[in-house]
Order: C-alpha cells, then sequence, then structure tokens
C-alpha cells in the first residue's frame, strides 16, 4: 500500500504521507478547555500526514455537547497551545475542526439557557446526552439575518484565534448534522429568503463561513467536511446527487486547501464531488455498506483510482497511535473500546499500546 506513504501537498502544508487522523469527539475537555492529556493524545498520533481534531465550538452558542473544547476566549487558545506545540515537537501537523452544532445544542449548555439556533425552526429528534440523563433536543430558534451574520464571523474570529493558538489551519464542520449542514439539507432548512429554497441559495451559508475563514488566515490554510447522504443527527436530503457537486463548484473558486468528504456508502456521488472539485480531496472511504471502520485498503482503492488526495481514518487512529507503523507492517491493530470513547480518563485515551510495545 505504497501509495498512502508518498507525500503530498494540501494547500500550505506539505504531508510527509497521506493517512489523514479524521476529527472524533472525545468529551474530555472538562470547563472547555483541553488539558494535558489532550497534548499527549494528539501527540501521540503525530506521524499522521495531517490531524484533524475533534469538534471544537467557536463560540458558546456553538456547542453541541457536554465538555468539548472551545477557541473562542483567551484561556482556550492558550489551552489549544500546549497541544499544537506537542503535535509540532513530534514533527506532525495539526489543524482544527470548528463545529457549531446548531440545534444539535440544548440550553443546559449555555449560562443564559437560551435556545440553539439552526436555519428553520426544526427540531432533530435526537437527544442530548448529560449526567443527569438524556435530554430531548428541544425546536431551535430560527436563524435571522443579524445571527447569520454573526455566526460566520464567529467562524472567522475563532480561525484567527486557531493561528494565535498554533494550529496549521482550520477545517469546518460542514457534515454529520451541524450547523453548516443544516443549512445544506433541504430537510432542515425551509428558509424562505436568500439562504434557502433551491441548491443554490441552501450552498450560501457554506461558502460564506469558507470564504469569511479563507479570508481570515488564508485559503491555503483553510478546509472543509462534507458527508452527503449521511441520515444523522435528524438530517434528510432529497437531492444529495445535485447538492454536493454543485457546493463543490460553489467553493471552487475560493482556492481552498482541501474538501473532507466522509463517505456514506455512495461512491458514484463521491465521483460526482471529485469531478467538480478541483483541489485536494480528502476521503474518508466507505465505497459500500460494510461497517465501520474504513480499511487502509479501501484507502489505497481510493488513491489509485485517483479519487482522493489523502485518506482519513478514525477509529483506526483512535486505537493505534502508530497507525502508519501498523499499516507498514500490514498489522495487527488494536480494537477500539466504545466504552471508553466519550469522556473519562487516560483509559480507552492514551493507554492504547503501540506496535513496539
Amino acid at each position: 500500500m505504497r501509495e498512502l506513504f508518498e507525500p503530498v501537498t494540501v494547500g500550505a502544508l506539505e504531508l510527509p504521507n497521506r493517512l489523514v487522523m479524521a476529527p472524533m469527539t472525545r468529551s474530555r475537555a472538562y470547563g472547555g478547555l483541553t488539558t494535558e492529556l489532550t497534548a499527549e493524545y494528539y501527540a501521540q498520533r503525530a506521524g499522521a500526514g495531517l490531524i484533524v481534531t475533534e469538534g471544537t465550538q467557536p463560540s458558546v452558542i456553538g456547542q453541541g455537547y457536554v465538555n468539548t473544547p472551545g477557541l473562542h476566549s483567551p484561556e482556550q487558545v492558550a489551552a489549544w497551545r500546549k497541544v499544537t506545540d506537542a503535535v509540532h515537537e513530534k514533527g506532525g501537523r495539526i489543524v482544527v475542526q470548528l463545529m457549531h452544532s446548531g440545534r444539535i445544542g440544548h440550553p443546559v449548555l449555555y449560562p443564559d439557557g437560551a435556545l440553539p439556533l439552526a436555519p428553520s425552526a426544526i427540531a432533530s429528534g435526537q437527544k442530548l446526552f448529560t449526567p443527569d440523563g438524556m435530554l430531548d433536543h428541544p425546536t431551535p430558534r430560527e436563524m435571522t439575518a443579524e445571527d447569520i451574520a454573526q455566526a460566520i464571523e464567529d467562524f472567522a474570529a475563532a480561525a484567527r484565534n486557531a493561528r494565535e493558538a498554533g494550529f496549521d489551519g482550520v477545517e469546518l464542520h460542514g457534515a454529520n448534522g451541524y450547523l453548516i449542514h443544516q443549512f445544506l439539507a433541504d430537510g432542515s432548512n425551509r428558509r424562505t429568503d436568500a439562504y434557502g429554497g433551491a441548491v443554490a441559495a441552501r450552498i450560501r451559508f457554506a461558502v460564506e463561513a469558507a470564504e469569511a475563514v479563507a479570508d481570515a488566515i488564508g485559503p491555503e490554510r483553510t478546509g472543509i467536511r462534507v458527508s452527503p447522504g449521511a441520515a444523522v443527527n435528524g438530517i434528510t436530503e432529497s437531492d444529495t446527487a445535485e447538492l454536493y457537486p454543485a457546493l463543490a463548484r460553489g467553493l471552487a473558486p475560493l482556492g481552498l486547501a482541501y474538501l473532507h468528504v466522509m463517505e456514506t456508502g455512495d461512491r458514484e456521488s463521491t465521483r460526482a464531488i471529485r469531478a467538480a472539485w478541483p483541489g485536494a480531496l480528502i476521503l474518508n472511504p466507505h465505497p459500500g455498506t460494510d461497517p465501520l471502520p474504513s480499511t487502509p485498503e479501501a484507502g489505497a482503492d481510493a488513491l489509485r483510482e485517483g479519487l482522493a488526495d489523502a485518506i482519513a481514518h478514525a477509529r483506526l487512529w483512535l486505537a493505534n497511535p502508530d497507525l502508519p507503523e501498523r499499516i507498514a507492517a500490514g498489522g495487527p491493530y488494536n480494537e477500539a473500546d466504545p466504552a471508553t470513547f466519550y469522556g473519562g480518563d487516560h483509559r480507552g485515551y492514551t493507554d492504547y499500546p503501540s506496535l513496539g510495545a
């Protein structure tokens, strides 16, 4: 699988291999701050061609889960700086994923008890996990024009904070049913203004958010992730085949570093996006309906086809901090423990053994 180990240029970054660590929420940022344990976790995985961090809220109202990190205060910037320093000391490259959760939030997460925001006042139908039990997501407040402008500025401000914190770039989370995806999907966006209705209007928020971040830190350090057809967090799309190539074409003039596609079993959709996207494409490959996680073999196949420029894995990185060495050796691979995915301490976080051990 030599293709996985070839260097590649992605925007401003020279990656020594094509193995990307995908973003994974771990819910260990108590009080919204990353810790020394966070720094150890990411530094252990610095052999990745690129690390994309867990989803990080760009604002207070952008938070969607308990114990997730932010990047909107000086304290959060300082905490993240310890993480980026640790990764860079190991020779790695790291970008932060900015995730505004939109309607996937709850008043208990916000000091003022506000309703979460969304393009339309349509509840997700999902629940929030809290230490006190599961809570239904409420019907969100439909965003005004001022709310939309503020959310876009929050993304840009968080991107500037990311550079101050030492990150090599920013990835906007436009996937998995969060705010940008809520604007894209017709099941969650019933607006009748310039941000809703036809595909050209529903992609507008994503394009404007990407443009604002690119203006703030440079397009060569800006990426965006999408998940075409992903029916998660209550999302429904009736026009996936049209929507995502149109989004790729809308983003193309910005000259972004990359487009990151979370594939959901629709290889033809991925091929259509690739045809519409002129820049680097990172793929989390799931060409069929096989269960997670994706495999190194699927990644190598996608590179050989020319479908992607780099390959993202999630659970494989979670359980195998030395993933490149394990792939080169043909395994074996540690099995991830779902009981330790979210919250907790070092167990299931920084204690997965290396191949040498």
